[in-house]
């Protein structure tokens, strides 16, 4: 049974490498060591929940610690037991791991969102996806081994799935282990969440970042991204893919000059995306100006964090210079948001709905200077 070749290609960012293809999970060993410790313990729970902001590496530590339940024999505590796992990490010519890169290990079954009649992937995981759990609990495990099922993502699961799932976390077949991987945990039934062992995924620091770009061969400023992103490796890949950070630095050298608003630059930004070829550029730029807004009005508050662009903090000190203003600037952020999502929806010029978001922001840092 193939774990995979009936579902959906799963989600990837275009040149990066797919979370069962990746070689190296960066800024997680806390919870990698969670679970090669309860592993050793011989306590391992049946179900665990990943969860932690999007894009920190969930998927990648799911297909790791698959790789590692199939290739690792259950310890007997004999005498001539192997000695305790000391690491996560199986070679990549283990048989295993080759299997599962080509997505043929009869020990794994994963459950993602299905294609409706049209061939679009649909909204929810439902319950028919959620009904392959029985079939593959009821076979025979390879080699009287374990199986590990991926949830990829459990909080992606309508009611009746969810249903489901709990079912077979009430009744765990015996040497099986299911991931639940969630982005927003408070969407999952609270005995689903009680029934499984949190394993929770933060954000990667600036270094760890650096890593794991550099391995999934994209060439950027990690610093920059890190806080661009939130520290999280997919959402920084994509920054890098749209020119993020040079749209980023074109917003705060647009405003260094308060008073006095560079009106040509203004411009040049709102042209920039016009045109159906410059949709992602659009929709980089409404992100990054939310991102804009909300590191200037927290710097009101906390004062400026670390720069995510040369030149930002002085610009946040000056534009944001207590609490007033970064309420001011909250609410004017949900404003504009609210309009940015309208104008996507009913399709308004993109030009005139980003120059009015500068011009909106412009008059309300006018009556902080």
């Amino acid at each position: 049974m193939s774990a995979t070749a009936d579902l959906p290609a799963p989600d990837q960012i275009d040149g990066a490498p797919h979370p069962r293809e990746t070689p190296v999970l960066y800024g997680q060993s806390a919870a990698e060591a969670a679970f090669l410790q309860a592993f050793n313990s011989g306590r391992l729970h049946h179900g665990w929940l990943l969860c932690g902001p999007r894009g920190v590496g969930k998927a990648t530590l799911a297909w790791k610690l698959s790789r590692f339940l199939l290739a690792t024999p259950a310890q007997d505590g004999g005498m001539f037991a192997a000695p305790e796992p000391d690491s996560l990490d199986i070679p990549e010519d283990h048989p295993v791991a080759r299997r599962l890169r080509a997505g043929a290990d009869g020990g794994l079954l994963v459950i993602r969102r299905g294609h409706d009649d049209k061939g679009n992937l649909k909204r929810d995981i439902t319950v028919d996806v959620m009904r392959k759990l029985q079939g593959f609990f009821g076979l025979s495990a390879p080699d009287g081994g374990r199986r590990v099922v991926i949830i990829d993502a459990a909080d992606e699961m309508n009611p009746n799935a969810a249903n489901a799932l709990l079912k077979a976390l009430e009744e765990p077949p015996a040497n099986a282990t299911l991931l639940l991987i969630a982005h927003q945990p408070s969407r999952l039934l609270p005995t689903i969440r009680s029934r499984c062992r949190e394993l929770r995924l933060l954000p990667l620091d600036a270094q760890d970042m650096g890593a794991a770009l550099a391995q999934a061969g994209v060439e950027a400023d990690s610093a920059a991204m890190t806080e661009l992103s939130g520290g999280s490796v997919g959402a920084a890949i994509s920054l890098a893919q749209a020119g993020g950070a040079e749209i980023y630095a074109q917003l705060v050298a647009l405003f260094q000059g308060m008073p006095r608003l560079d009106r040509q630059a203004a411009l040049a930004l709102a042209e920039s995306a016009t045109g159906k070829a410059n949709d992602t550029r659009f929709a980089m730029i409404l992100t990054l100006f939310d991102l804009f807004m909300a590191r200037l009005a927290r710097a009101g508050i906390t004062g400026p964090g670390p720069e995510a662009v040369p030149g930002e903090a002085a610009l946040f000190s000056r534009l944001a210079p207590h609490a007033g203003a970064a309420r001011a600037y909250a609410d004017l952020s949900q404003r504009m948001g609210a309009r940015a999502r309208h104008g996507r929806a009913v399709n308004l010029d993109p030009a005139a709905l980003v120059l009015d978001m500068v011009l909106q922001t412009e008059a309300e840092a006018r009556k902080f200077l």
